[in-house]
């Protein structure tokens, strides 16, 4: 994304120091001594292939699994030893959230501004302003358990921002969207970048992250293997596309042979 955004690249808001998370004594390495710096009002894009490490890391920076070695902190706040400021500032939308069928999108909301400690007047008008804005006002009474897959993941991405967090961890974002809503929630990531919040978007779908993000990292096997503007990405690999750059950084380049059964 080209922007004229100032960042403030004084402050790493996000800090990452050799964050690691490992399975089976060490043999599976799913997030591999991550170093990285997010600053304060960027919009950064976590990018690779699917098993790469990307959804590990966002549930390590949320104190949803501890990690194996290392550690980060979130303006300021360690993810091990402030487990809960770090909540009570971040926001997330995780790849397979659990939702509570049994409730309706504001029943579901209600419950989750409360976990946040919103206030009952404030968290009332905030759900409504969100439903409206997801064109889910007409089913906000309505059991989750009836919604397509789209229009849970709007109500879930509601709930993650619900308490006006700092920074926002969003994992596939437009996963099961329509275009047209696929649309309104990339507008939604560019207006709260716009005021300023700091956002990390982990995803696989190139488009997403290009239209979207000021720099992108580049994570293949647990390890990160490129930092930089998009731009950048493609001089560094002499390449002219950021599909063609991600290809060329992953070894991902497909057989020229034919298939088999295909010869």
């Amino acid at each position: 994304m080209q922007t004229n955004k100032s960042l403030n690249i004084s402050n790493g808001l996000i800090q990452i120091k050799d964050l690691s998370k490992y399975y089976s004594n060490g043999r599976i390495r799913a997030v591999d001594e991550l170093r990285l710096t997010i600053h304060q009002g960027e919009t950064f894009g976590l990018l690779g292939p699917n098993g790469a490490g990307k959804t590990t890391t966002l549930r390590l920076l949320n104190g949803l699994i501890k990690p194996t070695n290392g550690t980060a902190s979130i303006n300021g706040f360690d993810i091990l030893k402030d487990a809960q400021q770090v909540k009570s500032i971040c926001g997330l939308l995780a790849e397979s959230p659990g939702v509570h069928a049994k409730l309706s999108a504001f029943e579901f909301l209600e419950l989750m501004g409360a976990l946040y400690g919103l206030r009952k007047n404030e968290l009332k008008t905030r759900i409504n302003e969100l439903l409206t804005f997801f064109d889910l006002s007409d089913r906000k009474n309505d059991l989750i358990e009836g919604f397509s897959t789209g229009m849970r993941q709007k109500v879930l991405l509601a709930s993650a921002i619900i308490h006006n967090p700092e920074v926002i961890f969003l994992d596939e974002p437009t996963a099961g969207l329509d275009p047209r809503a696929a649309r309104t929630v990339k507008e939604l990531v560019k207006s709260m970048s716009e005021r300023g919040k700091t956002i990390l978007i982990s995803s696989h779908r190139l488009p997403v992250v290009e239209e979207l993000c000021d720099r992108i990292g580049i994570i293949h096997k647990g390890q990160l293997i490129a930092v930089g503007t998009i731009t950048d990405i493609k001089e560094q690999t002499q390449t002219k596309t950021l599909e063609e750059a991600f290809i060329a950084i992953t070894g991902g380049n497909p057989s020229s042979s034919s298939l088999p059964w295909r010869a």
